[in-house]
């Protein structure tokens, strides 16, 4: 692990975000250098509770919380929550996940830290955004991928709804979130005022659905499914070999000629149905069952060599155990190693951002519950007794 100082070095978040949204955006604030305190419930975030842990401590945990220091204080309590509120008077940014309303209930909202604290970067990310009629309902990604529309283009076509395989309204919330904290810094350094930020999973899926809104707003009909295909583009799609499928993108009349060459069939390129991109998309069904009469009799390796010699962009679809074994995934370190006191060496994501001069970092592991609460609230200016009484109901923090 790297000790070295982020971008964003010096920069304090507190958070008091759970599950996955609110800690992959403050997760991705510490891996930049930002110190994370992460304020956790007495039970603990709701992922120390998922399969796999040893106690309190589990992967589930570990995968979105690295980085971060651990205080447990119960906000629910008048002593917990003037905790909180004395760490906002030092902090840069505030984020938070609850449904709207919640924090401001508990005394912790917007207004009441922004008036401890006009310099605050208060973020919140939410189900459906702390506007709108349905603001006050709970989200979660199954729920947004559905009314955001991603479910209703994912899948083969004709086949019941599907959700993504990864949780991309969660993750899209928390990258929205960190461009919007980002960018509220920005601002607040050049006129010392901070604000508001304020995203949410369904806005999320629906700023990520670019082809399937290009497609309808310009008349193009209600956007199905299309299994692996491209909305604009074709060929560019799973296809099937001997043993198995492999991806294509000839997404240019160049890359087009060059693969009906390689299929041995340099003539589809002059055919009227397949002349330019426009008439391949209208026609991708008719292209793909002729690609797949091809490449059915030859095996995946061999397909791949062909298309890779004549410079067509394409890969095979890897499982994820051949994912974190691939050389160029090792070579941009994608897997990083953490040693756990309890789960023992980890296995974790790495950073996908790569900066030259501040290189983001795991520099420390994700914390055992409660680990740096004492720590933490005597940088706060917290004397011993005040400290005792802030912890004296709560489970004993663990040693390092």
């Amino acid at each position: 692990m790297d000790s070295g100082p982020g971008a964003l070095a010096g920069l304090r978040v507190v958070d008091v975000t759970q599950v996955m949204a609110g800690p992959f955006c403050t997760m991705l604030l510490a891996d930049l250098g930002a110190d994370v305190i992460k304020i956790e419930p007495p039970a603990g975030d709701m992922t120390r509770r998922m399969p796999g842990g040893v106690g309190n401590d589990t992967p589930a945990y570990n995968a979105v919380n690295r980085g971060k220091r651990s205080v447990v204080l119960d906000i629910k309590s008048e002593i917990g929550r003037a905790a909180v509120l004395r760490l906002v008077e030092s902090a840069d940014v505030f984020a938070e996940n609850s449904r709207p309303g919640v924090m401001a209930d508990l005394g912790l909202g917007y207004a009441a830290l922004a008036a401890r604290n006009p310099r605050l970067i208060y973020a919140s990310i939410s189900g459906y955004g702390h506007t709108g009629p349905d603001r006050s309902k709970g989200g979660l990604d199954l729920i947004a991928q559905g009314v955001s529309g991603i479910m209703s283009v994912t899948g083969a076509a004709g086949g019941p709804p599907m959700k993504s395989g990864v949780p991309l309204t969660d993750l899209g919330a928390a990258l929205f979130a960190v461009a919007g904290i980002l960018a509220a810094l920005v601002h607040r350094n050049r006129t010392g005022e901070g604000q508001h930020v304020d995203t949410s999973l369904v806005e999320a899926g629906v700023a990520l659905s670019v082809w399937e809104a290009t497609e309808y707003f310009s008349g193009g009909g209600v956007p199905e499914p299309l299994g692996s295909a491209h909305r604009m583009v074709a060929p560019y799609q799973a296809i099937e070999c001997a043993d198995g499928y492999v991806t294509i993108g000839a997404s240019t009349n160049r890359l087009f000629e060059r693969l009906c060459e390689a299929l041995g069939h340099p003539e589809w390129a002059a055919l009227p149905e397949f002349a330019d991109n426009p008439s391949r998309v209208r026609n991708r069904a008719a292209l793909a069952e002729r690609i797949e009469s091809v490449t059915r009799h030859r095996g995946k390796r061999e397909w791949l060599a062909a298309f890779e010699a004549r410079e067509i962009p394409c890969g095979p679809i890897n499982s994820y155990a051949e994912v974190f074994a691939d050389p160029q995934v090792v070579a941009r370190e994608m897997v990083v190693e953490v040693e756990h006191p309890t789960l023992g060496p980890l296995r974790a994501l790495g950073s996908p951002i790569k900066l030259s001069a501040t290189p983001p970092a795991v520099r420390r592991r994700a914390p055992r519950l409660g680990e740096h609460t004492e720590e933490v609230l005597r940088e706060a200016g917290f004397d011993e007794p005040a400290i005792a009484t802030l912890t004296a109901p709560l489970a004993p923090s663990p040693k390092r």
